[in-house]
């Protein structure tokens, strides 16, 4: 690599090539500002940031002698206690409101679906901005939600588009009713005299039963393109043309009804994407720049034809008083960062360590996101002029305020108001959890959400209890208190801190993107939970869960919690460590080995081998689940706890990878890109992808708290190198 040397940092060529041509133009900085910026940050910070890292490992060694030493044989009092001793458990905070201001309505106010995408792939971005709206025809049609069944007919199945027509005019029905009669039976709609009317089949003109939730037209009012209504905050869009396939077929010429879908998206620079290196990361500020300026496009070919895919340009509606109003066509995006844990060879301090990749992160992103805020699109991300970014894999409060001081430097050093940055803060990780109101008090001026991440958070509840004994198997993990206490308390402790009508509470992701039947069933959990956002796996995923929140008002459900607010007695839950209280089964044994190294397999080998940090990895049983590195994390972890505690041994562990190998292998087969396992497996320290998978479960238990980042980065570097020298 090649650095260049300017104010006491050394700055990757290509990254220094990078912000100078592409990010400084049309920020009103110059190069000596945005560089002597960025040294005071990563000066400044890095000690601390290693002081942070240092006392988690303090508190984890700690919480491992403590276990050794009790086992299974210990009081919750006297638990707590020791967790209180070592400030594991921090005092409670006494209770106040969140603070934030300048936070748009997509955050604070309206409650709807939430997509994560690898800002790395520019097409994918891309589709998950213009996600905001979505073709309730197409998700139905093209996915099992209507009938549990996508079986289709060679070709257009016209038998299946009427079911869907009257499939989705059902949910008009209940969504938009009219005082009589049903949208099944109405002729033709049309804006007169002050109200939005529809001709039923009888003659008779109905009239909408709650008038308030017409809001405007486009077209001409008479013969309407378009017509704009709002339910418990969103918009629903129906669309006429006599002259379209579906539309001429139908009696009020309907040729869709569009959803607001997502209404934010994360643009992912941590989990979902595989960035090892500078090159990695400026794709992924490359695209990160393209959202900010609304420039960002990327060719998709359509089988011999070429479609060069762009955000998406507003649309503008008349309403019942004439005014011209604008509807958002993109989905309000945040950047997520990397955690405190990362560091990058992109950036050397003055010793020549690597610098602490969160605090580069936080820096660049900013920067790239001032293009938004000075108006430099010609699509505005925030109307507050805020920027917001993801801070995931915190630990307690500390490292909170630490992330929030870093926020303050970065935009003293960039000329931003105080507070510009916005702070969504993951709950995953259990020392967080268990301290979420101190947590959300460090951040009073600048949260805008706090989200369950599961995955995570379960895969740092094995670390962090690795001597308690051996876990649970992951089904049976998952029904014990503490994942119960974990989601409950998010929202309660949010609610009385003052988000409602204020921040985002949020629920994670739904992780079987061809199953949306059992996803409608089983989400809707979400929002009458009082979440005001959850993660889903796709745009036609995030169209089919609005509607959960067309039938549940989340404001409704937030209120009766506030009037019905719950105790705390869900700690003791919450830290209830869920091991195993009995011997399992030889054969339960070993099928939990293969379900975990299945998915191991599966994920890694994308990962190393091709780089593709987040995709569709069939399990052990063939169906599709949505895998990032927080379900590598909770796998990897989980065998080296079994491991660790003599469920299995190491020679268990390499006969599964020998046999899932040829699972893995089968299942993509068609994949020309894939390289398959079983060519290696006699000889796994040469195949890095394999060692990977090996490595995380032999010495899982060692890494910083977990993580599987040190392990793939390292390999995926040694795949690349190995990559080159086969080109040369």
């Amino acid at each position: 690599m090649t650095y260049i040397d300017i104010h006491g940092l050394k700055i990757d060529e290509a990254l220094h090539r990078f912000i100078i041509n592409e990010v400084m133009p049309g920020v009103g900085l110059s190069e000596q500002q945005i560089f002597q910026g960025l040294s005071r940050v990563v000066t400044s910070l890095a000690d601390e940031n290693h002081a942070l890292l240092n006392k988690r490992a303090e508190l984890q060694g700690m919480i491992d002698a403590w276990h050794r030493k009790r086992k299974h044989d210990y009081s919750m009092d006297e638990y707590q206690a020791f967790l209180r001793t070592i400030g594991y458990l921090e005092a409670d905070a006494s209770d106040f409101t969140i603070e934030t201001t300048d936070v748009d309505d997509e955050v604070a106010r309206i409650a709807g679906p939430q997509l994560v995408v690898p800002v790395k792939n520019a097409r994918y971005a891309i589709n998950a901005a213009n996600a905001r709206w979505g073709s309730l025809y197409d998700a139905l049609y093209g996915t099992d939600a209507m009938d549990n069944t996508t079986t289709r007919q060679n070709g257009f199945d016209t038998a299946r588009a009427a079911r869907v027509v009257n499939a989705a005019k059902s949910r008009l029905d209940e969504i938009l009713p009219l005082e009589e009669g049903s949208h099944h039976d109405v002729n033709r709609y049309y804006f007169g005299n002050g109200k939005l009317c529809a001709v039923l089949a009888n003659g008779d003109i109905a009239n909408l039963f709650d008038e308030r939730q017409y809001v405007g037209y486009s077209g001409e009012p008479l013969h309407p393109d378009e017509l704009l209504f709002r339910n418990n905050g969103l918009h629903i869009a129906l669309v006429f043309d006599e002259n379209h396939p579906i539309g001429a077929k139908d009696r009020a010429n309907i040729c869709d009804i569009v959803l607001e879908s997502a209404i934010t998206t994360i643009q992912d620079c941590e989990d979902s994407v595989a960035a090892v290196d500078a090159n990695d990361k400026i794709d992924c500020y490359r695209n990160w720049l393209g959202l900010m300026k609304g420039d960002l496009s990327a060719t998709v070919d359509k089988g011999d034809v070429a479609i060069e895919r762009h955000l998406n340009g507003d649309k503008t509606y008349i309403d019942a008083v004439g005014n011209t109003i604008c509807a958002k066509a993109r989905s309000l995006m945040f950047v997520r960062n990397v955690g405190l844990h990362m560091f990058t060879d992109m950036v050397l301090t003055e010793d020549g360590s690597n610098a602490p990749e969160g605090l580069i992160d936080g820096f660049i992103t900013t920067l790239i996101g001032l293009h938004d805020v000075k108006g430099n699109s010609a699509y505005r991300n925030s109307d507050h002029g805020s920027i917001y970014i993801v801070k995931p894999k915190l630990h307690g409060s500390q490292e909170v305020d630490f992330a929030c001081r870093t926020f303050d430097l970065i935009e003293s050093a960039l000329g931003l108001q105080q507070h510009t940055i916005k702070m969504g803060l993951m709950d995953e990780e259990r020392r967080t959890s268990a301290n979420l109101k101190q947590c959300i008090y460090a951040a009073r001026q600048r949260i805008v959400f706090v989200n369950t991440g599961f995955l995570d958070r379960t895969g740092d509840e094995i670390h962090t209890s690795m001597e308690a004994g051996a876990f649970l198997p992951k089904d049976a993990m998952k029904k014990t208190p503490w994942i119960h206490a974990y989601e409950s308390r998010n929202v309660d402790i949010a609610l009385a801190c003052g988000f409602r009508n204020r921040a985002q509470i949020g629920k994670g992701m739904w992780p079987k993107p061809d199953q949306m039947a059992d996803m409608m069933r089983e989400k809707s959990a979400h929002p009458k939970a009082g979440a005001t956002c959850a993660w889903v796996p796709s745009p036609t995923a995030a169209t089919l869960h609005a509607l959960h929140y067309h039938w549940i008002d989340v404001k409704d459900v937030q209120r009766d919690m506030l009037a019905h607010p719950q105790d705390d007695s869900g700690l003791d839950a919450l830290l209830t460590v869920p091991v195993l209280r009995k011997p399992l089964a030889a054969d339960a044994i070993r099928e939990e080995i293969d379900n975990n190294i299945q998915g191991i397999l599966g994920y890694v080998s994308r990962w190393i081998d091709q780089g593709i940090g987040c995709s569709k990895v069939p399990d052990i049983h063939n169906v599709g689940l949505m895998e990032d590195r927080a379900t590598l994390r909770i796998s990897s972890q989980y065998l080296c706890n079994w491991l660790h505690h003599g469920l299995c041994t190491e020679n268990d562990i390499r006969d599964a990878i020998g046999r899932m190998a040829k699972v893995v292998d089968q299942q993509n087969a068609s994949d020309t890109s894939y390289l398959p396992l079983l060519p290696d497996i006699g000889n796994i320290v040469h195949r890095p992808a394999l060692h990977a998978a090996l490595e995380l479960i032999i010495y899982g238990k060692d890494v910083v708290n977990g993580y599987t980042e040190p392990t793939l980065h390292r390999r995926r570097r040694e795949c690349k190198s190995q990559l080159i020298r086969q080109a040369a």
